[in-house]
């Protein structure tokens, strides 16, 4: 078993099963599947964000594995995610409770909970009217600058994401936003992969992913060519020379991906 409380949890479940209490948390539910809860509860005066995994069963297992899908086994991704994050000096969620037990994998209880980040809005509804109204030239390159740093320093860290799209990028919106006081956190690490080093093969996916969900929000070939270089720290003519190969391919998966969206909605 593993377990790490953190206040105010520590004192809270002192004399509790961490894993009976857990179950018992009530709140706001985001998400109820087959093996897995995610909901928002409020301790203390502060809100949380808990995600308890039940296991899903050797045939879900076999399942995703048949379909070259990594399944999620529970909640020592995010955990582990988090960690390697916050150490590499990627801003993300804090956890504040852990716990993991049981040896099958396919009946492993485990579970996290971090704090509400708050107040926030994601990239994603920020940039939503950007192509029919732009936002101010100068905060946008920031933006862009924060989301390249960020995402390079995950991957450098020996993380990728598997969901890496702008809505998993928070703004805090505690003070009025400028170029030079946003602030950006990295949230949804539930399927992160943690490793010495990130396979190029999972950069690059996660780099698909972000270049997707970022088609319809009017980004200039400028504005792509200042992620580059933000991401890559190398001068951009060095960047297009060595990672041709790479930009091609994300073109193509982008426009896959987008051409599936338009097929199937919401259903994607």
């Amino acid at each position: 078993m593993k377990l790490f409380l953190a206040e105010p949890f520590k004192t809270l479940w002192a004399k509790q099963d961490p894993f009976v209490a857990v179950e018992q948390l009530q709140g706001e539910v985001y998400r109820e599947l087959e093996g897995r809860r995610t909901l928002r509860t409020e301790l203390v005066g502060h809100g949380y964000f808990v995600k308890i995994h039940r296991g899903i069963g050797w045939g879900e297992i076999v399942k995703n594995l048949l379909t070259a899908k990594l399944p999620v086994l529970g909640a020592r991704q995010e955990w582990l995610a988090i960690k390697r994050l916050t150490a590499a000096g990627v801003p993300t969620m804090t956890a504040v409770a852990y716990g993991e037990r049981g040896g099958n994998p396919a009946r492993q209880h485990s579970f996290i909970v971090t704090e509400e980040l708050a107040p926030t809005t994601d990239l994603e509804q920020l940039s939503l009217h950007w192509a029919q109204q732009p936002p101010e030239p100068r905060l946008k390159r920031a933006l862009i600058a924060e989301v390249a740093r960020m995402t390079g320093m995950m991957h450098r860290a020996g993380v990728n994401h598997r969901d890496c799209y702008i809505c998993h990028f928070l703004l805090h919106t505690d003070q009025p936003l400028t170029a030079d006081t946003l602030r950006l956190s990295l949230i949804d690490l539930h399927r992160a992969q943690t490793r010495n080093a990130t396979p190029r093969r999972w950069r690059d996916k996660d780099l698909a992913a972000l270049y997707f969900s970022v088609l319809d929000i009017g980004l200039t070939e400028r504005d792509k060519l200042r992620f580059l270089r933000g991401y890559f720290r190398q001068p951009l003519r060095q960047i297009l020379r060595e990672e041709a190969r790479l930009l091609g391919w994300l073109q193509g998966k982008a426009d896959k991906l987008y051409a599936r969206k338009q097929r199937y909605g919401d259903a994607l």
